[in-house]
């Protein structure tokens, strides 16, 4: 009987997936009449359940996805991943109090954030009962990747994302044509893939009928699509079309008969063709080996069915009676054409075609952030790309349009003139950081300070190149780490850690193919004369083991999966003639036939290999199992870096063993372009915020907010502008931390004068922290918000505008009276020995060295332990036991951390000696109490350029009007000068 009753019960949530939470055992009691479904019952069979159980699984998938709900009427008003929305869920189960807390004990509230959301306001048409209705594929996906292994709490998630974009696509049934345009920004290698995947799924189910997919430039990255869509969502019916899959000669045509995820069964089923149960099949019109081609006399494929005539296509009777088109294409010019020649020579029409274009890597195209000349270089394939991308969108006019990027700074927010068309004026979707990525702060200490042992990711992970040594010692270094994690992961992998069927190194020294080759014969030369299996060979794996292997992944928390080496060294032989079955360890991936011995193909095979490339490695292509990073190219290139960052992803099981070998002059340039990615994520994060039910921000005004954080890039075309200008910025508890400090030696001295007066107020040294929390010490003043403001208003800066929207808010608050007073922070070091001098005849103060990333354009300013105290004294945090800063505490107090900031390679002198001022830059971070809102609430103001065009966001630049506020409001590289009223 207790199989019944479990099966009714697992029944009884599956009916829930339409309506929500209700009577749980009156709905098991109707599915089986025969069964007694109670309390007792239930906790019963969920005691005796494994993670593996059916109605463990069910519990999980419904609560994780009831927890992060946003709309339904069932809700109650309570927010997601709340304790009141599971108090609801609770009550609506109708469950008593103890089963209510076996529940919460199984499976706690299920948390991470929701993605950020810019968008204006839209009609909400997807509603819950059309998410009810109409959900076959996602409930298939869903499934899907819940076999693969994906735990609930990531499903429910990913449920939520994608909710957000096809909320914000047009209604398919509207009779109204709007062609919508958003981007989704995800982060390098963190499951982009499956949120569009989810996207296609939930767009096809409620209408969307041709589905076109963007991918980047190689076929390697369109194939790895392709079957990725295959396998997760077209499915085995729609792939087989009927045919019978034991008809050895009609298999013959389809192109996974020979992949052992197709012969494993683990391509997605459908039970049926879904035509068959009244839902649309998905019509494949490019497969895995064959892209896009013209279809000439087969132009029937692509053209789409209307049964009732006289209505048009896009009305439900027609729309839900047909089937979806699928089109998987690179991106290329030559190959897009073809695409559009047959559209034009469909018989439906173009105009009543709901259809979605996904730009995967929409960021292939993307500002190079370091090198401009570059990115106008390849403008005229970037222009004939996007030019055929608006040809697409006009030619569909309900097409939706959805860019995927792994940077925030796509070149839609840099470029008007290459974002004319695709800009995403309806929303831009930030996704979150998920669960188990290894991203920018595993491989990065963002504190440029005292930052080392067991809290430092860059200790962990990264093993830095010397410019000057030999390059053959460092690579077998790397072959040796390659190795080495190898046998570990067998050993892991033999006592249940996880499964590891591909383990990868990427060697990626330059994009000319005969450095490839050249790098490729090096390898080789190493691997034969490495001697793995001589005692020679095993003692230079063991001392490398002891040191920084064992070492490393023990204070991650991975020793016991980290046993003695003797252990691992048994597993040596085995990993060497995985990575050489053939006595080869290389893998040349590039366009060059006569050099590619060998493909690559994770579909196929268990890839154990050293990967040799460039471009074809580079975005978008995922490097599966990968561990060891050997990365060596000039800093002039750090413009592709973010994409280059093949190291981000997911490495469960195994995160304790990546590495990246990289010189530090590069390991510094990419730290710069990911550090900037962080601040401007946590910076839409605080504007996503409604505030009375309105958005503070359009995706319209976001274009000067990328400008903020890259002053130094120009727009290529003086034809047109970003119609938004920022012109204040409010950051009550939040901190400002400028970082375009200027680098001409007279400009550093006058800067350095401006602080003159600040420095002479310090009248204290205090010791912050202890109980705990890190200590420090520190020279420390009290100055009226006025005497800041005066010092800050004649700052100069390197670019002129960077600082103004805060010095404006900052001028507010003189007017206001919401900070009357500040405490500087002058931190002291905490190690001995470390560069001091004395200021303005001072005496002897911490000098902190920091690095430019750019000319006039620092890295990290501060430091962890000092925003603590910093926090704790605005009252943003309260951490206990610092008495001090709890002291310096007042109403309507802000603290400011000011750091005397010198060069990386400044050689200090003796510590009574002075500084001389043109070696001397005041960093600074402030931090205004949470209480200095403005009454409104808003933290951002915007003016239009050309007030007659407010909803464009891209203008003609001689539309624009002239500045009321004259040049003063703008500022200038000499000095920000903004008048005191506002």
């Amino acid at each position: 009987m207790s199989a019944e009753l479990k099966d009714a019960y697992v029944d009884a949530l599956s009916a829930m997936i339409r309506r929500g939470p209700r009577d749980l055992h009156a709905m098991a009691n109707g599915v089986d009449p025969g069964v007694a479904a109670t309390d007792v019952a239930l906790r019963e069979l969920l005691k005796a359940a494994d993670r593996d159980d059916a109605l463990f699984d069910e519990f999980q998938v419904r609560l994780a996805t009831w927890d992060k709900h946003e709309t339904a009427d069932w809700t109650e008003g309570t927010k997601p991943s709340t304790n009141e929305r599971r108090d609801v869920i609770i009550r609506r189960l109708t469950v008593d109090d103890a089963t209510a807390g076996l529940l919460l004990d199984l499976f706690p509230v299920a948390g991470g954030a929701s993605p950020i959301v810019i968008a204006p306001e839209w009609d909400e048409w997807y509603t819950d009962e059309i998410r009810r209705r109409r959900n076959f594929y996602w409930i298939h996906y869903a499934h899907h990747l819940r076999e693969k292994g994906w735990d609930a709490d990531a499903v429910s998630s990913l449920d939520v994302a994608t909710d957000r974009v096809v909320e914000r696509l047009s209604d398919p049934t509207r009779p109204e044509i709007y062609s919508s345009r958003g981007l989704v920004v995800g982060y390098v290698q963190s499951g982009k893939t499956a949120n569009f995947t989810g996207v296609i799924a939930k767009a096809i189910d409620v209408g969307y009928r041709l589905v076109i997919v963007l991918t980047g430039t190689t076929n390697m990255l369109r194939e790895q699509t392709q079957r990725r869509l295959d396998m997760e969502l077209v499915g085995v019916e729609n792939i087989l079309r009927g045919i019978d899959p034991n008809n050895i000669e009609a298999m013959d045509k389809i192109d996974y008969r020979d992949d052992d995820d197709w012969r494993d069964g683990k391509f997605v089923r459908h039970g049926l063709l879904p035509s068959d149960a009244g839902r649309p099949d998905i019509h494949r019109l490019t497969t895995r080996a064959k892209d896009y081609k013209s279809l000439h006399q087969g132009i029937a494929a692509l053209d789409v069915d209307r049964r009732e005539r006289h209505r048009p296509f896009y009305d439900p009777a027609n729309l839900f009676n047909s089937d979806a088109r699928l089109v998987v294409l690179k991106k290329n010019s030559t190959v897009m054409k073809k695409l559009v020649a047959d559209l034009k020579m469909i018989t439906t029409q173009l105009e009543e075609i709901p259809t979605l274009i996904i730009d995967d890597e929409s960021d292939q195209a993307s500002v190079n952030t370091s090198n401009p000349k570059k990115w106008k270089e390849e403008q005229k394939e970037r222009t004939a790309i996007n030019r055929l991308i608006s040809e697409l969108l006009s030619m569909l006019p309900r097409a939706q349009y959805v860019g995927y990027t792994a940077t925030p700074f796509a070149n839609v927010f840099v470029d008007p003139t290459d974002a004319q068309d695709i800009f995403p004026k309806d929303f831009l979707i930030s996704l979150r950081r998920p669960p188990g990525y290894m991203g920018a702060r595993d491989f990065h200490d963002f504190d440029d300070g005292e930052v080392e042992g067991t809290h430092s990711s860059e200790e962990a992970h990264v093993r830095y190149l010397d410019p000057d040594e030999s390059q053959e010692h460092e690579l077998r270094d790397a072959l040796d780490m390659f190795v080495l994690t190898g046998a570990l992961k067998l050993y892991r992998q033999e006592r249940g850690y996880g499964r590891f069927r591909h383990h990868t190194m990427l060697v990626h020294e330059a994009m000319q193919r005969a450095q490839h080759s050249e790098s490729a014969r090096q390898l080789r030369q190493l691997w034969d004369s490495a001697g793995y299996f001589s005692p020679r060979g095993l003692e230079r794996l063991r001392s490398l083991y002891e040191n920084d292997v064992r070492r490393v992944s023990t204070t991650l928390g991975q020793a016991e999966a980290t046993p003695e080496f003797d252990q691992v060294a048994r597993y040596v032989g085995t990993a060497v003639r995985l990575i050489a079955p053939h006595g080869d360890p290389v893998i040349i991936v590039n366009s060059d036939k006569d050099t590619e011995r060998e493909e690559l193909d994770f579909d196929h095979n268990a890839v154990w290999r050293v990967l040799v490339g460039g471009n074809k490695l580079a975005r978008g292509f995922t490097v599966e199992g990968l561990t060891v990073s050997y990365y060596r190219r000039g800093t002039k290139q750090a413009d592709t870096l973010m994409q280059m960052g093949r190291w981000f992803g997911f490495r469960k099981g195994y995160q304790d063993l990546v590495r990246l070998f990289i010189t530090e002059e590069l390991h510094e340039a990419f730290e710069g372009i990911v550090l900037d990615e962080e601040l401007f994520r946590d910076e839409l994060r605080r504007y996503a915020d409604l505030v009375d039910g309105r958005p503070q921000i359009t995706p319209a005004q976001i274009p000067p907010l990328v400008h903020q954080h890259l002053p130094w890039i120009k727009p290529t075309s003086a034809s047109k502008m970003y119609n938004a200008e920022l012109v204040l910025r409010r950051s009550p508890g939040a901190p400002i931390e400028p970082r375009a400090y200027p680098s001409k030696s007279e400009r550093i001295a006058a800067n350095a004068e401006v602080w003159r007066p600040l420095v002479a107020a310090i009248d204290r040294r205090v010791r912050f922290g202890g109980d705990g929390t890190p200590s420090f010490e520190a020279d420390v003043a009290v100055v009226t918000h006025e005497e800041l403001l005066d010092a800050l208003r004649r700052l100069e800066w390197a670019a002129s505008d960077v600082f103004i929207p805060d010095l404006s808010w900052l001028v507010e608050l003189r007017e206001t009276g919401k900070v009357k007073d500040w405490v500087l922070i002058f931190p002291r070091h905490v190690r001995a020995g470390e560069a001091k001098a004395r200021i303005f005849g001072s005496e002897p103060m911490s000098l902190f060295r920091r690095k430019r990333i750019r000319t006039d354009y620092f890295s990290a300013i501060s430091e962890s332990r000092h925003r603590t105290v910093a926090a704790a004294i605005s009252k943003c945090e309260s951490p206990a036991g610092d008495e001090t800063a709890r002291g310096l505490r007042g109403p309507q107090r802000g603290a400011a951390i000011i750091y005397p900031v010198v060069e990386k390679d400044y050689v200090a002198g003796d510590p009574s000696n002075g500084i001389d001022p043109r070696n001397l830059t005041f960093a600074f971070r402030l931090l205004a109490p949470e209480s200095a809102t403005s009454d409104d609430r808003k933290l951002i103001a915007f003016r239009t350029k050309v007030n007659s065009k407010p909803e464009q966001a891209i203008v003609d630049a001689h539309d624009e009007a002239p500045w009321v506020g004259g040049d003063s409001m703008r500022g200038s590289s000499r000095g920000t000068s903004v008048p005191l009223s506002p």
